[in-house]
């Protein structure tokens, strides 16, 4: 990767603004990046921190991704009709359009076989406050989705580790609208507006490639945090601080609304995607779910020994009331006949995580290409959750066929283990009912995908991914003879273009 001296607070503020400024940047410091590691094609790892993957792929779906190649320069004279995107960016103003169009169909298995197609365009701004206005240290930024298409876990698969990380219901909504400001030489970060945690929090650079959504938001978070979370396709309003002291660390904390659709009524759609159509709910008054990661790179400079890596840990409290998922507010259980049909109610909700990101090789005449591996593990009380532990794991190698330097391919696994007092409730129901049935255990996920980079700004990228255990082995709803939901065998193909 060609890293050199300790990076300059230029390059610690690049690490921490959006993808869009390195276009802003002047050629004088872009040479004096270069000549201090930086990776000038893609300086940052997913989620805002020095990237620490070699492996991190060209294109993702993924938000924490940083997206930094364009089709503009393939268009020629066409690329910037009337010289506008030029003249903005002199003025600190950036945009981008970025479609993503799939394809997927499960083989085998799922609740019923079958293909669907699916698409995402995401309008992206930002604006460099102090270039526009003066405004010192500030920046802002928006996106914008318009969602399409059918989700082959909601609809054929009936899994919860969900297919693809753009499945969400058709709709036209804002995602994040959000002020930062810098402060110290851009030790500190100060973050305010609608957030998304899913950007910069439990964050694997070398899991973007993959298509799956539980290797950006670990699924464990997505199933147990009301509404999933303030994650795609939902942010909240947020305050998030993030301190940065040198290259190697980083420090960082968000305050967040704690339901982006807030809790269902008997009368409206149980849907958290339906109760905020538009992604404007701007909801302040839900109990607040606090978020706190620490992250320290190493082997970054050069002289180091080693390769480079990251190793991660955060934390997550939600201040909301939890519900036992097998006893009763009696003590009884749930699904005992007799029982008064209240769940136990619990004070709270929680989870930690930790995460590992290290190069294990690089290809000796090119040190932008080699192998990446990452390990991720996160847990929850096992009293009042669905799910209680989660892990995964993967490796990408960048570079790997000859003449091919920018393609990625990579191999995952994730699994969330169903919690003891969900498996608990389904003995109980065997035995108090006396009416066999499947027992919940886990639910498992391996993917094998193929990033191919066919120009600047555009990606194909065939999958493969096999679902065992589909929503941890519960009856099939489409069979009346109740048996278990068929591991399912699913295949695909993403494309991306990016302008």
């Amino acid at each position: 990767m060609g890293w050199s001296r300790r990076p300059s607070i230029l390059a610690i503020v690049l690490a921490l603004a959006p993808g869009s400024v390195l276009a802003q940047l002047s050629p004088e410091d872009i040479g004096r990046l270069a000549g201090e590691g930086v990776r000038i094609g893609s300086p940052l790892g997913a989620g805002g921190d020095p990237q620490t993957s070699v492996a991190q792929p060209e294109a993702s779906a993924k938000p924490s991704a940083n997206l930094n190649t364009s089709i503009q320069g393939s268009l020629g004279p066409y690329g910037d009709p009337g010289g506008l995107r030029s003249f903005l960016l002199g003025k600190g103003v950036s945009y981008s359009l970025t479609y993503i169009g799939e394809s997927f169909g499960n083989a085998t298995g799922g609740s019923r076989r079958g293909g669907i197609y699916e698409g995402r365009l995401d309008f992206q701004f930002d604006a460099d406050l102090e270039k526009l206005m003066g405004w010192q240290g500030a920046t802002f930024h928006t996106n914008l989705y318009q969602i399409h298409g059918t989700g082959l876990s909601r609809y054929y698969v009936n899994n919860f580790i969900t297919v693809s990380a753009i499945e969400a219901l058709p709709s036209s909504r804002l995602y994040e609208l959000w002020l930062d400001q810098k402060l110290f030489d851009g030790q500190l970060s100060l973050k305010v507006g609608q957030i998304a945690a899913d950007t910069e929090f439990a964050v694997s650079q070398t899991g973007t490639l993959f298509i799956n959504s539980t290797f950006g938001w670990p699924n464990i978070m997505a199933v147990v945090i009301p509404s999933g979370g303030p994650i795609y396709p939902l942010a909240v309003p947020a305050v998030r601080a993030k301190y940065v002291p040198n290259q190697n660390f980083s420090l960082q904390i968000g305050v967040f609304d704690g339901d982006p659709a807030g809790p269902p009524r008997i009368d409206n759609d149980p849907d958290p995607q339906r109760r905020n159509r538009t992604g404007t709910n701007f909801r302040t008054n839900d109990p607040a779910l606090v978020i706190a990661e620490a992250a320290y790179a190493y082997n970054i400079a050069k002289g180091d020994p080693g390769e480079p890596g990251t190793v991660t840990l955060g934390g997550w409290y939600h201040f909301g009331r939890s519900n036992s998922l097998r006893f009763d507010t009696a003590g009884g259980r749930l699904a005992d006949v007799a029982s008064t049909s209240i769940a136990r109610r619990f004070r709270g909700d929680s989870g930690i995580y930790g995460i590992i990101d290290q190069i294990i090789y690089r290809e000796p005449d090119d040190q932008n290409d080699g192998a990446s591996v990452f390990l991720r593990m996160s847990g929850s009380p096992t009293d009042r959750n669905l799910l209680d532990f989660y892990v995964d794991a993967g490796i990408a190698y960048k570079g790997l066929l000859p003449g091919r330097s920018d393609d990625t391919v990579g191999v995952a696994y994730a699994l969330s283990r169903i919690s003891r007092s969900a498996r608990g409730f389904d003995t109980d129901s065997i035995f108090l009912t006396g009416i066999a049935s499947p027992r919940r255990s886990s639910e498992a996920v391996i993917e094998a995908t193929y990033q191919a980079v066919l120009g600047p700004g555009v990606t194909l990228q065939p999958d493969f991914q096999y679902v065992f255990r589909p929503s941890g082995g519960i009856a099939n709803p489409r069979d009346p003879s109740g048996s278990r939901i068929r591991n399912a065998a699913v295949f695909g193909l993403r494309g991306i273009i990016r302008y």
